[in-house]
């Protein structure tokens, strides 16, 4: 049996997922970033921090935001983890498109029990990745950090294969698959234009220039 995580509500549970999320790309969680990210006003947010530092499952600094603690941070895990992995077999057994997966893995993610937690890990071979490439903590809650560059990092003329796009916006999904750019597929950097300029792509679709903030949310690995 892997790592339990606390019995969580669903609104906790989603705060934690948004916090870890955060913490996970070096952002530091204020009042402010944690409203943003859930779409919230700031009085919601300062309250909802208010009471996961009650239930001890992050720790608050005034003007500085909250972080996870160690029980924070296997709540977040867990619902990671159930997420990524219906994304997967949405995918895998399925057959749904990058860009719906997202939105029904936030309705279902939250229902799954331990138990069909595990079958489905199973039946889909245990995988380490969910089809957007963000790594699926295994069953004992452990992540395994990404070392993949992204489209930025390349010099012009280097080829690589994507390893991982942007989730959660179906939009932006579908356009990245009408390039090309999508897991898995072969991508070369053509030309980066200087002072954040676009950044030029050839994939089996063809040369397309994309915005720099863009091309630094798409992983790459060779």
């Amino acid at each position: 049996m892997g790592t339990k995580a606390p019995d969580l509500t669903v609104a906790v549970q989603d705060y934690l997922k948004g916090i870890y999320t955060l913490e996970s790309v070096g952002e530091r969680v204020t009042t402010s970033a944690l409203a943003g990210r859930m779409g919230v006003s700031a009085p919601s947010a300062t309250a909802m921090a208010k009471r996961l530092a009650d239930l001890g499952l992050v720790e608050r600094a005034p003007y500085r935001g909250v972080a996870l603690t160690e029980e924070g941070r296997l709540g977040a895990l867990e619902v990671l983890r159930h997420h990524r992995l219906l994304e997967r077999y949405l995918v895998d057994r399925l057959g749904l498109s990058l860009d719906q997966v997202h939105a029904e893995a936030e309705l279902l993610e939250h229902a799954l029990s331990e138990e069909l937690e595990a079958k489905i890990d199973a039946e889909l071979g245990f995988p380490t990745h969910d089809p957007h490439g963000d790594p699926i903590p295994d069953s004992e809650l452990r992540v395994v950090a990404g070392r993949d560059r992204t489209l930025v990092d390349l010099e012009p003329g280097e080829r690589a294969s994507v390893s991982r796009v942007p989730d959660g916006d179906p939009e932006l999904l579908r356009y990245l698959a009408e390039l090309g750019l999508v897991p898995g597929s072969g991508v070369e950097v053509v030309s980066q234009a200087p002072f954040a300029g676009p950044v030029t792509v050839r994939t089996d679709r063809g040369d397309h220039a994309i915005s720099q903030e863009l091309a630094d949310r798409i992983a790459a690995s060779s």
